[in-house]
């Protein structure tokens, strides 16, 4: 373009585009992008517009031709596919298209009346046009130019529309958009999209202490990988495609926490997970009470034969004694007392950890990260949860995200990043796979509906995974709402977003807080030995387990519960009942999932929900079945229904629906 920042033909407003393509961004193995552009040029001759797509191997679509969208927005879209692991690429093309803008003018001066003599130039125009797009057209499907030229030609014939006939057909103006005429050719810059594999984007995660299964508090005692891999059926069962760990490596013996976080722990207390790194090793270790390495790749092996994946935690710092403190000193932040300062919160402080600075031997410490990350992608771990991302450089993840991904497109990341949305969102941008989000604290309708549109406006590059609880956050709600809240939310997170989890003890309904005003757990599986007897709670129904079975079934049977970029909020009367539905497909076979549920855990609600027919696929006057996927109850919905949800019977239903005949 010689310099210039404008082409011949205007291209702007491409999408999707993170950061104005600073950044690639993001897609699945088989989900279909809808790419987009405002483009234009001046006067009113006619343009084209095509996208191309590139796959890693640098074959793709040559050409695939836009639609315009709406009338004089001057925007076009098109859908495409992508089929593959790893970097793709697209790019708008634009051009001016002389043979639509001659048919156009053509047909309104015959449609004026002017004469076969009056238009005789306009004539060889056009079969000059058609002779010159010729050679762009497969040889078997010429024909029809050249008698639409010939026609143009004829002057025996003085009906101006018998001449122009056969250059106007619906036929040829089909063929000629597949095999146009470009002149003033204008491409966009490339823009990327990275593609993962699908449980990039979709799946359900269960989160567990290995140390828990198989432990004893009397006399205290650990239990090991293989005490915890006896937990992986139930797991599976409940419908869990992840098991998520906390760190497994061997735990500080200096300042270690007590139970509840108190800074005097007994001889047997365990200590926190978190406060990586003793004589024993560090993140590339195991906890010797939790077995060997061996025994490690026993649990991953033992979950893979189960159809689940391993998540392992990420936590890039270290307890006092960690040898990385001993062996590089220089990696830490040292106080003007000479003490190495150790994590804080306020008002929490963190004595057992140590936080890595990242401007002392930012190459030393880069590398050692990369190494212990290798270290576990060799022993099976494919999904890394990484603990604070948002507290270390943003540069330093766009770095080792790539240097992963460069050798093991496959893994992946989430960041549990808490924290402002600047930050989430860049973090998402420069390469992490998922992220943690404030759905744990969104609670009523209006929160909820809006946060919505904010993931479904960033989902080309930041991909939600709604925990309903973790180790650290027993979220109010939970506290006081009671075993219905605790479905309320399954149902919401399961519902919502493609991806969800939970942390272990959410099904036997634990909500106990420390202390009043606090979203911390009583007797915090962080510091002590939680084991639990699961069998005899689902025993006495005492366990949210068959729910969370049930909610996991339906969603790997309703394709459109796999994505996010189809969620579309409905209409409700009252603000206690929030209304949404996800769509896959199209036509008669179309997948439709409707879900309403009932916010408030303490008293039925009842409202009248309103449908958008068209984001269900529907005539405005339709009628339909809908079968609660949780209940089996079947309904005759249509635009507008009523609905009454108890919460102490069932707080939601989640319905599929069948067109009627």
């Amino acid at each position: 373009m010689n310099g210039r920042s404008v082409g011949r033909v205007v291209i702007s407003d491409v999408t999707p585009a993170v950061s104005c393509g600073r950044w690639p961004s993001r897609a699945v193995i088989g989900e279909t992008i809808t790419v987009g552009a405002t483009v234009f040029r001046e006067g009113h001759d006619l343009i084209g517009v095509n996208a191309t797509l590139s796959g890693p191997d640098g074959l793709g679509t040559p050409f695939t031709r836009m639609r315009p969208v709406g009338i004089g927005t001057d925007r076009y879209e098109t859908d495409l596919t992508v089929t593959t692991e790893g970097l793709w690429g697209f790019r708008i093309e634009a051009w001016a298209d002389p043979v639509a803008t001659w048919v156009h003018g053509i047909e309104l001066k015959v449609g004026a009346g002017q004469s076969a003599d009056e238009l005789a130039v306009d004539f060889e125009d056009g079969a000059r046009l058609l002779l010159r797009a010729l050679p762009g057209v497969p040889e078997r499907e010429r024909a029809a130019i050249a008698r639409a030229a010939a026609a143009l030609r004829d002057d025996n014939v003085d009906d101006p529309h018998q001449r122009i006939t056969p250059a106007c057909a619906p036929e040829l103006t089909e063929l000629l958009a597949r095999y146009p005429l470009r002149e003033l050719v204008t491409r966009s810059p490339l823009h990327r999209v990275w593609v993962d594999r699908q449980r990039a984007l979709y799946g359900s995660w269960y989160e567990f202490f290995p140390r828990s299964e198989g432990a004893s508090l009397d006399p205290p005692r650990s239990g090991t990988f293989l005490t915890a891999a006896e937990r992986l059926p139930a797991v599976a069962d409940m419908g869990f495609d992840v098991v998520y760990l906390p760190p497994v490596h061997p735990i500080g013996e200096v300042n270690r926490k007590g139970p509840n976080n108190t800074l005097t722990p007994g001889p047997e207390d365990p200590g926190s997970p978190w406060a990586i790194g003793s004589e024993h090793g560090g993140h590339d270790a195991v906890h010797p009470d939790l077995g060997t390495l061996e025994d490690f790749d026993l649990f991953v092996a033992r979950a893979r034969s189960l159809g689940m994946e391993v998540a392992l935690d990420l936590a890039l710092q270290c307890a006092p004694d960690h040898p990385w403190a001993k062996r590089h000193p220089e990696w830490f932040t040292v106080r003007s007392d000479g003490s190495i300062a150790y994590a804080e919160n306020p008002p929490k402080k963190y004595q057992d950890i140590y936080p890595l600075n990242f401007d002392s031997d930012p190459e030393g410490i880069y590398q050692e990260i990369l190494r212990v990350v290798r270290h576990w992608t060799a022993h099976g771990v494919r999904i890394f949860r990484v603990d604070n991302p948002h507290t270390k450089p943003v540069e330093f993840w766009e770095w080792l995200i790539r240097e992963v991904k460069a050798t093991d497109p496959d893994v992946l990341f989430l960041a549990e990043a808490f924290t402002r949305p600047a930050m989430m969102h860049t973090l998402a941008k420069v390469g992490f796979t998922q992220s943690y989000t404030y759905f744990t604290w969104r609670n009523v309708k209006w929160e909820l509906e809006e946060y919505a549109r904010e993931l479904v406006e960033a989902a080309y590059y930041m991909r939600p995974n709604f925990f309903v609880n973790t180790p650290d956050i027993l979220p109010e709600y939970l506290q006081h709402g009671g075993p219905a809240a605790f479905r309320i939310r399954a149902a919401l997170a399961a519902t919502m977003s493609p991806t969800w989890g939970v942390y272990a003890g959410y099904e036997l309904y634990e909500r106990v807080p420390v202390r009043p005003g606090s979203e911390e757990y009583l007797d915090s599986e962080k510091y002590q030995y939680r084991p639990r007897d699961w069998a005899a709670a689902e025993r006495n129904g005492a366990s949210l387990a068959p729910y969370l079975r049930r909610l996991n079934a339906i969603r790997r049977a309703h394709p459109a519960l796999h994505w996010l970029r189809n969620l579309h909020l409905h209409h409700s009367d009252g603000d206690e009942i929030i209304a949404f539905s996800k769509r896959s497909g199209t036509g008669p076979d179309a997948d439709v999932v409707i879900v309403v549920v009932n916010l408030d855990p303490h008293a039925a609600r009842e409202t009248t929900v309103r449908l958008d027919m068209p984001a269900l696929g529907l005539e405005w006057w339709e009628t339909f079945d809908v079968r609660d996927e949780i209940t089996g109850a079947t309904y005759t919905w249509g635009r507008e229904n009523y609905v009454r949800l108890d919460p102490f019977v069932e707080p939601a239903h989640v319905f599929t629906l069948a067109r009627r005949s």
